[in-house]
């Protein structure tokens, strides 16, 4: 076994059999660059990959392409979900060399960690023959490799960055109308989503494009959300047996998947068709909620409430093989009922997934539609697609398993919690707030130090003091957790929520925040210097960090009254408005900040000992851009003196309050106005 063998990473043990002899990223491989003066190869993956497992069997595990790397190299392999800091900068120098990126990632360096070259996924001789070529061209022309890395390295160092704004801008109307307009040039009008394939959720853009429907009153807009979310829910991407959401589509029609299941994904997808649900209420929207729900809650979910990182693609090696059945399987398993199920979701003799001659369930029509096609009841239809689905997860959970990856982040926990909190506020299901308040004790227990600093992953041996010893955090574990904290205060009004929420941003501010360009880096002040301390400021699957600190802080500003938080999350929109228009699916969080910006954020707050049934009440209502806070203590700036022991309903917009109502109907006319 090489020196992966002692990692706690599900990735690294993958291969810590390889003949490869790997290091994992540390002082000791890298030291031995140096000493050696030997070029550093550095491979990047996640255990969820497809593509990092066909190249780990190719190439990795193959003896003679193993002797040409521990020749020329010194290798390290990387959990891109343990070190995302390294991951993200050797994925902008792919980036800036090849104008694309993704996983595996392989990057080939100078002894002190600068690239001069990389790519991704390699065939067996190709990637033989580049090992090589980069060791003849390194001993033959060190010079020219070390020009080269001095250029690259100065490109990354600007990749990503921002220019400081000191001037504020007049926002308006008409910037959203324009974001929203070179937007709609990429929407697939047909299927939902954007462009052709392959096809990502991208929960975060619909969110935004959701709440710019409602409030700018664009009907087109709404189309296109509610298409795509009917798409989503309809195709292969989602597992109609189990629940939850793959990561992506490999076609436009959202039919076959790339089968790995994210934890981050079904995290922000239960956010996003639970604010669908009050927005355009459907039971599709409830039902995908409470069976991604149910999934996270089987599969991803630790004895301790800690929810762990992804579900692997492949079983015994063939990818999807866990999720797809052949039409005689189900025959046989359902028997009278194989027909109606089989034209519920296109089973075929000879596969719908055509490649392997499987299929992968999917949806075409509505119940009432297809219902009517058939001749029979809408319920009936549903009675039998709903006792048949039980029987294949009973079916299917006799199979061999696609691999777990028992990783719990701090940061995509934080996006979960976020997920339960706000499928509580739309289905006012008891049994949504208590996981979440189990999982927010379990960050509580096992992610914060005793200095009250984060730690980006559970390690079950490590407690108490010994916390510190524990991994880094990076900003996307203090964004996501705050941003979760804050959201756990909304549906409870427990003050200590919010109180952890203002402590780890006070953290976050002092160790990561640049005050000189207005920025936060992705490192704290004090990790691991590599060879750029890079910024996360465009959204993609996941927001980006900058953009979830900068609502953040929004709110912590209005909640606290304090205006150092509020002018931190002005400095970084100032920051980032130049950039918007041009690619609104890259900043659809920066968007939605600067839609509050533009239509006001309103404060609803509770008072009273009913002010929880009154929360209750008013969520009924979509009130996409608003804050709540509430209940019977003057412990927040804008309850002092509202406490009287009456239940009230305070509408503030604007540092501006209107009078206190005692009913839901007349608070909704102050926001009406």
């Amino acid at each position: 076994m090489n020196r992966l063998a002692n990692s706690s990473s599900p990735y690294l043990l993958q291969h810590a059999n390889n003949p490869v002899n790997w290091y994992p990223w540390g002082a000791e491989a890298l030291q031995k660059a140096k000493n050696e003066n030997k070029l550093i190869l550095v491979s990047i993956g996640y255990s969820a990959c497809h593509w990092c497992h066909v190249m780990e069997h190719e190439s990795f595990e193959d003896e003679a392409v193993a002797a040409v790397m521990n020749e020329y190299f010194v290798c390290i392999k990387v959990d891109r979900e343990e070190r995302p800091d390294v991951d993200q900068i050797y994925m902008s120098a792919l980036q800036l060399m090849t104008g694309r990126g993704g996983w595996p990632l392989n990057c080939i360096c100078l002894p002190d960690q600068r690239p001069i070259y990389g790519g991704t996924y390699f065939r067996k001789n190709d990637w033989t023959s580049l090992l090589f070529n980069l060791a003849d061209f390194y001993r033959q022309k060190p010079n020219e490799a070390v020009e080269y890395a001095d250029k690259l390295t100065a490109g990354i160092k600007q990749y990503e960055s921002v220019t400081f704004v000191k001037d504020q801008a007049d926002y308006n109307k008409l910037d959203l109308e324009k974001i929203v307009s070179n937007w709609t040039r990429y929407f697939d009008n047909q299927e939902g989503g954007m462009g052709e394939s392959p096809k990502f959720p991208m929960p975060n853009n619909w969110q935004f494009l959701m709440r710019y429907a409602y409030l700018m009153k664009d009907e087109n807009i709404a189309n296109i959300v509610k298409l795509t979310l009917k798409k989503m829910a309809y195709g292969g991407i989602y597992d109609h047996v189990g629940g939850g959401f793959a990561r992506y589509s490999v076609d436009r029609v959202w039919h076959i998947p790339h089968f790995e299941k994210m934890l981050y994904d079904n995290a922000q997808l239960v956010s996003l068709y639970a604010e669908a649900y009050t927005w355009q209420p459907n039971t599709l929207y409830k039902n995908v909620v409470d069976e991604t729900i149910t999934f996270v809650n089987r599969e991803l979910m630790s004895p301790k409430y800690g929810f762990y990182s992804a579900l692997d693609a492949d079983s015994e090696g063939v990818e999807g093989k866990f999720y797809s059945f052949s039409k005689a399987e189900i025959d046989e398993l359902l028997g009278d009922d194989a027909q109606l199920f089989c034209i519920y979701y296109n089973i075929t003799t000879e596969g719908n997934w055509q490649e392997e001659e499987t299929n992968v369930l999917f949806r075409w029509e509505e119940d009432e539609l297809l219902a009517e096609q058939i001749g029979i009841p809408v319920d009936e239809l549903l009675a039998v697609i709903q006792r048949s689905k039980e029987k294949l997860l009973n079916y299917r959970a006799k199979r061999i398993r696609p691999g777990l990856d028992n990783k719990i982040l701090a940061s995509w926990n934080g996006l979960m919690l976020k997920g339960l909190c706000d499928a509580y506020r739309a289905f006012d299901k008891a049994e949504y707030l208590e996981l979440a308040l189990k999982n927010a004790e379990f960050i509580l227990e096992n992610l914060i130090a005793m200095s009250g600093k984060l730690i980006r992953i559970f390690k079950p041996s490590l407690t108490g003091e010994d916390l510190g010893e524990a991994p880094i955090a990076f900003l996307d574990d203090y964004a996501n957790i705050i941003d979760a904290f804050i959201a756990l205060y909304e549906v409870t009004f427990d003050i200590n929520w919010l109180n952890r929420a203002k402590q780890l941003a006070n953290i976050t501010i002092k160790h990561y925040y640049d005050l000189a360009n207005g920025i936060f880096f992705y490192t704290g002040d004090g990790d691991e210097e590599l060879i750029a301390r890079k910024s996360e400021i465009m959204d993609g699957v996941i927001p980006a960090s900058n953009s979830v600190m900068a609502r953040n802080l929004k709110k912590l500003g209005l909640l606290f009254d304090d205006h150092s938080y509020s002018e931190i999350s002005a400095q970084l929109l100032r920051n980032i408005f130049p950039l918007i228009a041009k690619y609104g699916s890259s900043y659809s969080n920066w968007a939605t900040l600067l839609q509050e910006e533009i239509l006001g954020l309103y404060e609803i707050a509770f008072t009273g000992p009913n002010a929880s049934a009154l929360r209750k009440e008013i969520e009924q209502k979509y009130i996409p851009n608003k804050i709540m806070l509430g209940g019977t203590q003057e412990n927040l700036p804008l309850l002092q003196n509202r406490i009287n022991g009456q239940n009230r309903i305070f509408i503030c917009k604007d540092k501006t309050c209107g009078l206190p109502v005692e009913n839901v109907e007349d608070a909704l006319k102050q926001i009406a106005q």
